[in-house]
């Protein structure tokens, strides 16, 4: 997917572009060892999403961005990172982003201080933008650490509720992106109307977001996902097209004796093919197809027309390069 190319709104990517300096000057100090470790994910590339959808939010495409919607976006892409550094230290990764993750080539305790300070530069960011963004990105923080403890607390369990499953992703996916289009309707001083369904736009995106990498996690093959299929069932990561698989008559026992601690590369593999077999993937595009619709409710208040026309492209390629079932 290229998110510029979907959204259509030609301004946006060259303010993005803009971004990227913004976006490593935020963390440098001149310290060249602190320097090199804060920016390794930044240097590193990304989509951008988040900013994305911050910028996108605030300009509508319709002018160039203003200092402060771009900050916004600064803010809301350290936190993302942040978040990625402290990741790869629980989950022991030794990629990111196509190169070493930072705990791979600097160490653990480094990546955890490091990514603590790209979370105090957002929050120095968020505070200097005023404290209704500043009381957004605490909150969010709190969400993403909800989140992450709801994921952590309940690895290998083949009781994992869809309860628990949702609660993980809006947390850990959703709140970002929606704090993202939130913070850019605040620095372009919204209505309180196009702010609230900008917000939940971005809370359908991400729950969207979220639920197609766990359809692929499953059923892409190891070139498109850079690691192997069922990557997420052999570290315990209990994801929805596994939990409704859990529930199958047919599957759900033999995939429960799978499960629990884990898995070898021929356990994992069994453990997915177990999973394709039910409809947990066909329920999974579903769920998504309903925020989806939702998405598009929120977005019929939004005035901007090509605003509009751009996210709902842009979420609509989410799901385009599923299989059909």
């Amino acid at each position: 997917m290229n998110p510029h190319e979907r959204l259509g709104l030609a301004s946006v990517e060259a303010d993005l572009a803009r971004l990227e300096t913004l976006l490593a000057e935020s963390v440098i100090v001149g310290d060249p060892y602190l320097d090199s470790v804060t920016t390794h994910l930044i240097y590193a590339g990304g989509k951008r999403l988040r900013p994305l959808l911050a910028v996108a939010s605030a300009t509508g495409g319709a002018r160039p961005a203003t200092q402060e919607d771009l900050l916004g976006g600064v803010a809301l892409e350290l936190m993302h990172l942040a978040s990625l550094y402290h990741d790869d230290v629980m989950d022991e990764a030794e990629v990111r982003r196509n190169v070493d993750s930072v705990n791979a080539r600097y160490g653990n305790l480094i990546a955890i201080v490091a990514g603590d300070y790209l979370m105090a530069r957002s929050a120095a960011i968020a505070a200097d933008l005023g404290t209704d963004i500043a009381g957004l990105l605490a909150r969010t923080l709190a969400w993403l650490t909800r989140g992450q403890v709801s994921e952590v607390r309940t690895a290998f369990s083949v009781d994992r509720t869809e309860s628990d499953y949702y609660e993980a992703i809006e947390g850990k996916t959703a709140w970002l992106m929606s704090s993202s289009c939130r913070v850019g309707a605040l620095t372009a001083h919204l209505s309180s109307d196009e702010t609230d369904a900008l917000t939940e736009f971005g809370r359908c995106f991400g729950m969207i977001y979220q639920l197609r990498d766990d359809v692929l996690d499953i059923i892409a093959t190891e070139n498109q996902l850079g690691k192997p299929a069922g990557q997420d069932l052999a570290e315990g990561i209990y994801n929805l097209p596994t939990l409704l698989a859990l529930r199958d008559p047919d599957v759900g026992d033999q995939l429960r004796g799978v499960l629990g601690h884990v898995l070898d590369d021929e356990d994992r593999e069994r453990a997915r093919k177990l999973v394709v077999a039910t409809d947990g993937i066909e329920r999974t595009i579903a769920a998504a197809q309903s925020f989806l619709a939702q998405a598009h409710v929120a977005l019929n208040n939004v005035s901007d027309e090509a605003l509009r026309n751009g996210f709902s492209s842009l979420i609509k390629s989410l799901l385009e390069d599923l299989p059909s079932y």
